[in-house]
C-alpha cells in the first residue's frame, strides 16, 4: 500500500497554487464548492489507493 505523500511534488508550487485560485476566480460560493468536489473525485480516482485517500480525509479533517 503506498503511503501519503504530504511534501509538495511540483516543480513551481506557487504556479500550482495559482491555478487553484485561478479556477475559483469570479465563481459563487455554490460553483467554487461543486469545483472543488468535482476536482476532489477525480484526483481520489487518480490516486486509486483508498488507504491513501483515507489518510488524506483523516488528514484534512485534522487540519481545521
Amino acid at each position: 500500500m503506498a503511503k501519503l505523500v504530504t511534501a509538495s511534488q511540483f516543480a513551481d508550487p506557487d504556479a500550482a497554487y495559482l491555478a487553484l485560485v485561478e479556477a475559483r476566480r469570479n465563481l459563487s460560493e455554490t460553483q467554487a464548492a461543486e469545483l472543488d468536489s468535482r476536482l476532489v473525485l477525480i484526483l481520489a480516482n487518480h490516486i486509486g489507493d483508498l488507504g491513501v485517500l483515507r489518510e488524506a480525509i483523516m488528514l484534512a479533517k485534522e487540519s481545521k
